[in-house]
C-alpha cells in the first residue's frame, strides 16, 4: 500500500491512480503472433480446400486450372504486397513517433494507390489473361477452365487489394487481432461458398473463383467498419496536404517499389516454378499444386512472426529504441525457429495422410509422395528470409530486400532450367530450396553488416 499524502488542509489526500504499465516486450510479441499465425494458417487452409473440391471432381485439367488461375491472382495480389509491407512499416514508425495525422495520411495514401492498381488491372484483364496464359503455356483442358476462372475472379480486385492495405495498417497499427478476425471473416465465407458453389451447385472452376469474388468484399466492408472506429479513437484529423505532401509521397513509393520488384522476384520464381511443372506434364502439375500447398502452410505460418516483428521492430525505430529493436529480432528469430523445426516434424509425420486429403487422384497422389522430403527440409531454409524480410520491412531498409531477392534469382533460374533436365522434379525442387537458401543468406550477411556499423539508427529507404 502506498501512504497517503497530507493536504494542506490536514486532511488525507486520495493516492494518484495508478498509470497501468504497457506489456513488456516479450508479452507484445505474443500479442501481435498468436493472431497472425492463426488468421495466416486460415489463407492455405483455403487453398488446401480449393485444391479439395476441384480434386474430388473426375479429370485432373480441372485441378491444374486451380492452380494455374490461383497462380495469376497470386502474381497479381502478392505482387501487390508492397501495399501491405510498406503500410506496416510506414504505419509502426509513425504509431512510435506518436503521429496521429500521418497515420491517417499512410492510411489514406495506400488505399487510394490499392483502388488505382486495381481499375488498371479490370480495364486491362483481356491483355493480362493473354499475357499470363501465354507465359505459363497449359494444354488446352487447362487453360480452357483457367480462363473462365480468371475472368470471375477479377472483379473481386478492388476489394482485395483493400484488405491488403487495411491488414498492413492494423499490424502496424499494433493490433493484430483486427487482422485476424478480417482473414476468418474473409477466409471462412470463401470456404463456406466454395462447399456450396462447387459441392452442391455444381459450379466447378468458376464456383471457386466466385466464392473468393464475394468473400473478398465481404471483409472489405468489415475492415473499413473497424477502421473507422479506430480512427475515432485515435484523434488526429484528415489532412489532404499532408497525404500528398512530396517528401511523404516519395518516401512512400521509393519504400513500396523496392518491395514490389523484391515481391515480383518471389513470385516469377514460383510462377516459374509452375510453369517448368506444366513441361513435366499434368499429373506432375498437379502433384506439385498439392505440395505447393504445403509451401503456403510454412510461408503464411512463419510470416505470423515476422509480421509481429514488423510491428516491433517498425515501432522501436520510430522511438528510437535500439535495444527493443535488437531484443524484438532475438525474440522473433527464437520462435520462428521453433516453429520451421515443428512444421518439418509434422510434414515427416503427417505428409502422406495430408496428401491423400487433398486428392483423391491415385497418380498424382505416387508422384507427390516421392517428393515430400523436399517438403520436410523446407521449413529449416526457408525460415531466415521470412523472419528477416519482416525485419527489414519493419524498418523500411528495403533496398535489401529488393537485392537479396535479385541475387537468389540469378542464381535459381538456370537451376530452375537445367537441373529438371538431368533429375526431373527432384532437380526443380532442389532449384526452389537453392533460392529460399540465398535469399536468408544474402539478408542475414546485410543485417550482420547494419549492426556493425551501429544497428538500425536511421530511418532508411
Amino acid at each position: 500500500m502506498n501512504p497517503k499524502t497530507p493536504r494542506d488542509d490536514g486532511t488525507a489526500a486520495r493516492p494518484a491512480p495508478a498509470v497501468p504499465r504497457e506489456p513488456g516486450l516479450s508479452r507484445r510479441f505474443w500479442r501481435l503472433a498468436w493472431p497472425m499465425v492463426l488468421s495466416n494458417l486460415t489463407v492455405p487452409l483455403l487453398g488446401a480446400v480449393d485444391t479439395a473440391v476441384i480434386g474430388h471432381l473426375p479429370e485432373p485439367h480441372y485441378l491444374g486450372a486451380v492452380a494455374v488461375g490461383a497462380l495469376i491472382f497470386n502474381f497479381i495480389y502478392w505482387g501487390c504486397n508492397f501495399l501491405r509491407m510498406g503500410t506496416t512499416g510506414l504505419t509502426a514508425q509513425g504509431f512510435g513517433a506518436g503521429d496521429a495525422d500521418e497515420l491517417r495520411a499512410t492510411l489514406g495514401r495506400a488505399l487510394l494507390v490499392a483502388g488505382a492498381i486495381a481499375v488498371f488491372f479490370m480495364a486491362l484483364q483481356g491483355p493480362v489473361a493473354w499475357l499470363a496464359f501465354a507465359l505459363i503455356e497449359p494444354g488446352p483442358a487447362v487453360e480452357l477452365s483457367g480462363r473462365s476462372y480468371f475472368f470471375m475472379r477479377i472483379w473481386g480486385a478492388p476489394a482485395a487489394l483493400g484488405n491488403i492495405v487495411l491488414i498492413g495498417w492494423f499490424i502496424g497499427m499494433q493490433n493484430t487481432r483486427v487482422p485476424l478476425a478480417l482473414l476468418l471473416c474473409v477466409n471462412g465465407v470463401n470456404i463456406a461458398l466454395d462447399l456450396i458453389f462447387v459441392v452442391w451447385l455444381g459450379l466447378g472452376v468458376r464456383g471457386v473463383a466466385g466464392a473468393s469474388v464475394i468473400a473478398d468484399y465481404v471483409g472489405l466492408g468489415l475492415g473499413l467498419y473497424l477502421a473507422s472506429r479506430t480512427l475515432a479513437r485515435l484523434g488526429g484529423v484528415w489532412r489532404g496536404r499532408l497525404v500528398f505532401a512530396a517528401g511523404r509521397l516519395r518516401r512512400f513509393f521509393a519504400v513500396n517499389l523496392d518491395i514490389f520488384v523484391r515481391t515480383m522476384g518471389i513470385i516469377f520464381a514460383l510462377a516459374f516454378f509452375t510453369a517448368q511443372s506444366a513441361r513435366l506434364g499434368e499429373v506432375t502439375l498437379a502433384a506439385n499444386a498439392v505440395l505447393m500447398n504445403f509451401m503456403l502452410f510454412l510461408h503464411y505460418g512463419l510470416d505470423g512472426f515476422a509480421f509481429a516483428a514488423e510491428a516491433l521492430t517498425g515501432r522501436a525505430l520510430g522511438e528510437r529504441n535500439r535495444a527493443d529493436l535488437r531484443r524484438a529480432v532475438k525474440l522473433s528469430l527464437f520462435w520462428s525457429v521453433l516453429a520451421a523445426l515443428a512444421t518439418s516434424a509434422i510434414f515427416g509425420g503427417l505428409g502422406g495422410p495430408m496428401v491423400r486429403l487433398l486428392t483423391d487422384l491415385v497418380a498424382v497422389r505416387e508422384i507427390a509422395s516421392q517428393y515430400l522430403p523436399w517438403l520436410i527440409a523446407a521449413p529449416l531454409v526457408a525460415v531466415w528470409a521470412v523472419l528477416l524480410d519482416g525485419v527489414f520491412a519493419g524498418t523500411t531498409r528495403t533496398r535489401a530486400m529488393r537485392n537479396t531477392v535479385m541475387l537468389a534469382l540469378a542464381l535459381y533460374l538456370p537451376a530452375a532450367w537445367l537441373l529438371p533436365q538431368a533429375l526431373g522434379n527432384h532437380g526443380l525442387w532442389l532449384a526452389i530450396v537453392v533460392f529460399l537458401a540465398a535469399r536468408g543468406l544474402g539478408l542475414g550477411v546485410v543485417y550482420l553488416g547494419i549492426e556493425r556499423r551501429g544497428g538500425f539508427a536511421e530511418r532508411r529507404g
